[in-house]
């Protein structure tokens, strides 16, 4: 499928670098032998749209039988992408779901009040060398979702609209962008896309969000003649027309935002709430470890073990 950026080339950016609202430079850290680098949220920006937690994972090598166990933890009040570049995920979560997930597909799980879920390196990767390298984000849900109950879907790299020419393709994986619309369903108004630039190429951000960000992957991009260069995220004014172009080496993007919510958002480990309380109450439930009685239960085939609540 083509587009039409509507824009000639060489045209000249229609925006002032004042354009940029915040520019995030993430947190790095290790985690049991591979790079993490977090975006959101940051000391000058909490959200953008509802995506309010943006890690990258990796990339990162392992060894023949080595692989992520990210153990069963619990999550309320938001929705979890999982989409990677290299490697893959056994997902399994409360809600029954049991799903291995490989590159430009999407694992969407939406907490609600909520559920448990944990993510590994497959049996089949292990048995070679394997590598890992991806995005994890988080959305807020809505005030009046997060009592819903939990949910999963997986989508297949297929499934996901993909947009592209001159230089420019795009993978849309939740919401509506450039006239198209991703198979997921939605809470409150989203975009998010992966992105790639061949050396030189131009491409609109789409205008009809609120909120508008980029995260740079890979390679670099220049806006109103600035340069910015991988690992940095850069949030938008709204309403401006922002054009990106890409560096002499291309670019890997993703493309994020949506509709701000009407109030602020509380973040304590892996629970989002509009509200203090429910951050204690999903704290309670956690700790006491009442299994299928209440609020959270452990995921299929893996009751084992879990993580415990922070002290």
């Amino acid at each position: 499928m083509s587009w039409n950026p509507a824009l000639e080339p060489g045209c000249p950016d229609r925006v002032s670098v004042d354009a940029i609202e915040t520019l995030i430079i993430p947190r790095s850290r290790d985690i049991g032998g591979f790079e993490v680098r977090r975006a959101l949220p940051a000391p000058k920006r909490q959200m953008v749209g509802p995506f309010i937690f943006f890690d990258q994972a990796g990339p990162a090598e392992l060894l023949t039988g080595q692989g992520i166990d990210v153990r069963p933890h619990p999550h309320v009040g938001l929705g979890t992408v999982t989409y990677l570049y290299r490697g893959d995920f056994h997902h399994r979560d409360s809600t029954g779901a049991d799903q291995i997930i490989h590159p430009g597909e999407l694992n969407w799980m939406v907490a609600g009040r909520g559920v448990s879920h944990s993510e590994r390196t497959s049996a089949a990767a292990r048995s070679g060398p394997n590598s890992l390298f991806g995005i994890q984000t988080w959305l807020a849900l809505p005030d009046r979702y997060e009592e819903m109950a939990p949910t999963f879907e997986h989508h297949g790299k297929e499934a996901l609209p993909h947009i592209q020419d001159s230089g420019v393709s795009v993978r849309l994986i939740l919401g509506r962008a450039y006239g198209e619309l991703a198979p997921a369903r939605m809470l409150s108004e989203t975009f998010y896309a992966d992105v790639l630039l061949e050396p030189g190429s131009r491409m609109p951000m789409p205008d009809e969000h609120e909120d508008r960000g980029i995260y740079i992957v890979q390679g670099s991009v220049s806006i109103a003649g600035q340069e910015f260069q991988a690992s940095q995220m850069m949030v938008f004014r709204p309403g401006d027309r922002i054009t990106v172009a890409a560096g002499e080496n291309g670019a890997r993007l993703m493309i994020l935002g949506g509709a701000t919510l009407p109030g602020p958002r509380y973040i304590w480990w892996n629970f989002v709430a509009s509200s203090q309380e429910r951050i204690e109450a999903a704290k309670a439930d956690w700790r006491a470890q009442k299994w299928g009685e209440g609020r959270f239960d452990l995921p299929i085939n893996d009751r084992d073990e879990h993580i415990p609540l922070p002290e």
